[in-house]
């Protein structure tokens, strides 16, 4: 078992790998991991993803671009691939099922395929609808498999605009679905304005207030059943 000091090499050099865009050094930086014992969650969150949160505040800051940004999550998915196999499933006590896509025109997935991955591991059933997802799909997806949550990314001002009508549709068809917002140009008050549930600044925060949504959900549905029993 790695040592406290080697364990924090080997998830700096994650880090590190995604930060430079490096798809080697990500690659090796997860076999390290698993020869030397560590969590495949650890490396992940620790290291990869805390990598790509470093990306996130370059790319806010204008440092990094959208090819920067590209090659950095191709350095993430290096890693991913060897670790991902070794994941063990965490049990949060609230288990869910999520609807989750990037809006219409737009292809920017990276947030998005962290925050599915932060599901999956919570043992969510996760339906991903992927990139570049017509409106209408979020609604006729949940309706189809009436899940508790639905999350929608978007990266660009443009396509976020999107993001209003599936939630004006979602209510509109069920009132009770809870609806999480998030990406780049997407805040706390726009998802207020529009009427989300929740707003994602990141994946773990996406996680939280997806159980919290999910759990106060659960118990709306058992007061309901207890009334017309």
């Amino acid at each position: 078992m790695a040592t406290e000091e080697r364990k924090k090499e080997i998830m700096e050099k994650l880090t590190k790998a995604v930060i430079e865009y490096d798809e080697d050094a990500a690659r090796e930086g997860a076999q390290e991991a698993l020869d030397e014992g560590l969590n495949a969650n650890d490396a992940i969150f620790d290291g990869l993803v805390a990598g790509m949160q470093e990306v996130g505040k370059l790319f806010e800051s204008q440092e990094y671009f959208v090819p920067e940004l590209l090659m950095c999550a191709d350095a993430l998915y290096a890693g991913l691939d060897i670790l991902n196999p070794h994941v063990k499933k965490m049990d949060l006590g609230v288990k869910g099922s999520v609807v989750i896509g990037t809006v219409e025109g737009d292809v920017h997935d990276i947030g998005k395929n962290i925050v599915k991955m932060m599901f999956d591991v919570a043992g969510f059933d996760v339906y991903d609808l992927g990139r570049d997802v017509p409106l209408d799909k979020f609604v006729e997806e949940q309706i189809k498999t009436e899940s508790d949550l639905v999350c929608l990314s978007a990266m660009m001002t443009t396509t976020m605009i999107g993001m209003q009508k599936v939630i004006d549709n979602l209510k509109a068809k069920n009132p009770n679905v809870k609806i999480m917002i998030g990406g780049a140009p997407v805040s706390k008050d726009i998802a207020d304005k529009w009427g989300a549930d929740g707003y994602a600044a990141d994946a773990t925060n996406a996680l939280s207030d997806a159980i919290k949504m999910i759990g106060a959900l659960k118990e709306l549905k058992e007061e309901a059943e207890a009334k017309n029993n």
